[in-house]
């Protein structure tokens, strides 16, 4: 995925379950659930009187629909098919809600769910984020171990401490040591979007990232 190269200090967003800092992680675009009409507009045609024939060179509107990550409320969105060959079935919940079931061979192997912020997974080595617009991004490999300091793409680094039993925090930060926000895994892991790139803390201390 292509990386927003950017960087705003004054519209932002910390990632999932962060206390706000002076700058914090920037939004991705939230999905819209309403349909959109084709903006094209059909070139002026003459019919004859009782003739329901569509003039030539008539182009009739068309209706969007949603994606299928970002299904309306209530329905599922067709799976979509993770790094590591399992099934991502995705659901509207409303409200930037969304929860996603992963299931290989008929059965849900785990479910993640996003509630005012992205949701992440570490299942066995395959990294999961599902974000509050409805879509989601797996990857595997790129982890580091924490506590520490590591390098993450983008620019990115994060400072991995631990703060209890099967609860570590990451500081997450830019250029010149800024602190974007804090990224928190309190006995279940964690996940955010930071300007394109996909992040997981698990609840163990292992921390991945991905473009």
């Amino acid at each position: 995925m292509s990386l927003v190269t950017t960087r705003r200090t004054n519209t932002v967003r910390t990632p999932a379950g962060t206390v706000p800092a002076a700058a914090l992680l920037i939004p991705t675009a939230t999905a819209c659930n309403s349909d959109d009409k084709d903006k094209t507009s059909a070139p002026a045609a003459t019919a004859k009187a009782g003739d329901n024939t569509p003039p030539a060179g008539t182009t009739k509107p068309k209706t969007g629909t949603p994606p299928a990550t970002a299904p309306k409320g209530g329905s599922s969105g067709g799976g979509k098919t993770l790094v590591d060959g399992s099934t991502a079935q995705i659901e509207n919940l409303g409200a930037q809600r969304y929860r996603a079931k992963i299931v290989n061979g008929g059965q849900v192997l785990a479910t993640l769910e996003t509630d005012d912020k992205d949701a992440g997974l570490d299942a066995n080595g395959m990294f999961v984020v599902l974000s509050m617009d409805g879509t989601i991004h797996s990857w595997m490999g790129g982890e580091h171990t924490g506590p520490g300091t590591f390098q993450l793409p983008g620019g990115w680094t994060a400072e991995v401490t631990k703060v209890g039993e099967l609860r570590f925090r990451a500081r997450i930060l830019g250029n010149g040591g800024a602190d974007y926000g804090t990224l928190e895994a309190n006995q279940h892991d964690a996940g955010a979007v930071a300007n394109g790139i996909y992040i997981v803390l698990s609840a163990g201390g292992e921390i991945s990232a991905h473009e």
